[in-house]
């Protein structure tokens, strides 16, 4: 069995359906949290909001074929963008090494926790905060 990774291959309008979800549309699918994880950093780094959908069983760790899919998924206007990123040229191991060994090891993270959060969800806010007693 073929291991997904990439974009979806088809594009009509049935497939297309079944990518869509909440009205966020896969523009990358695979089988490992890991590399979703990796090109939702890519598309936000060039500010593209993008969430991370998985449909993985945990407890089986099942991780290959249509029994493990992870989606990358963006808002519809954003599609377009996305898929000009994640159909880009990757970068060879000699770019990506010189840019690891040019890393600055001390650098501050890149986001607080609090953005983070918002990257993982897929919101614009959220709150970490314990709600206060009279809120409820």
């Amino acid at each position: 069995m073929k291991e997904p990774s990439g974009p979806p291959q088809h594009n009509d309008p049935e497939d297309r359906q079944s990518r869509t979800y909440e009205g966020w549309i896969s523009v990358y699918e695979c089988s490992t949290d890991f590399e979703a994880d990796l090109v939702r950093d890519r598309l936000d780094e060039a500010g593209v909001a993008a969430v991370v959908l998985t449909q993985r069983d945990h407890s089986f760790n099942l991780n290959v074929g249509d029994m493990a899919p992870v989606h990358v998924m963006v808002r519809p206007g954003d599609e377009r963008a996305a898929r000009d990123i994640v159909n880009q040229a990757p970068l060879s191991d000699e770019e990506l090494e010189a840019a690891a060994m040019s890393a600055d090891v001390m650098a501050p993270d890149a986001h607080d926790p609090s953005a983070e959060a918002r990257l993982d969800s897929g919101i614009e806010e959220i709150s970490l905060d314990v709600p206060d007693d009279d809120e409820a």
